[in-house]
């Protein structure tokens, strides 16, 4: 059973298709790892929910900032609308935990690194519709109450519109390179976070 907050979704007839297919195929190995290490948490308990958050966190917030000093609300028109840190956080200050922010390697930080890295933060979005289903069956209301980070732009339509804004600019081979090296960069940050929870 894949708890992986980290899908994909049927295919999307649009000129991102051939990238999107190339990104999916160059991690589908990664994001297979990391749903199976996901399969560690039992999302409708307390312990394994705020653990499950811990570990969303100590990826995303560092990822969120490092995408911020690359300039992404230059390239992705609603970034705002997109950010999770605070949803994530006021999911954990519910369950009483504790963020811990990883570090991340250095690395270009360039157009590149934004659509690579949010092809994962985005995706996410899209198996989050299933984890909600599971912690709503917790016998904890505050596990059923935290729930800003999984239900984050829900029916806005966020995943068809990053593959809108992928499409707007010019995409080289060298692009792509960079762009799947930093998908699998993120899908690292996220599996390390996992096994350090």
């Amino acid at each position: 059973m894949p708890l992986a907050a980290i899908s994909d979704d049927p295919p999307f007839a649009g000129s991102t298709e051939g990238i999107r297919h190339r990104l999916k195929l160059a991690t589908a190995g990664a994001h297979h790892a990391l749903d199976e290490r996901l399969c560690q948490f039992d999302l409708t308990t307390t312990v394994h929910y705020r653990r499950f958050l811990q570990a969303s966190a100590a990826a995303l917030l560092p990822l969120e900032a490092a995408l911020e000093q690359a300039g992404v609300a230059g390239h992705i028109d609603d970034w705002f609308l997109r950010r999770r840190s605070s949803a994530i956080m006021a999911d954990l200050g519910e369950l009483d935990g504790v963020a811990r922010p990883m570090s991340l390697p250095l690395a270009r930080r360039d157009r590149a690194f934004i659509f690579g890295t949010l092809y994962v933060l985005e995706g996410s979005r899209l198996g989050a519709t299933y984890l909600l289903r599971i912690v709503a069956a917790s016998a904890d209301p505050r596990v059923r109450r935290a729930t800003n980070y999984l239900r984050h732009g829900a029916g806005a339509g966020l995943w068809q519109g990053f593959l809108s804004q992928l499409s707007r600019g010019p995409t080289t081979a060298d692009d792509e390179i960079l762009m799947m090296e930093s998908a699998l960069g993120a899908f690292a940050l996220f599996a390390a976070a996992v096994a350090n929870a």
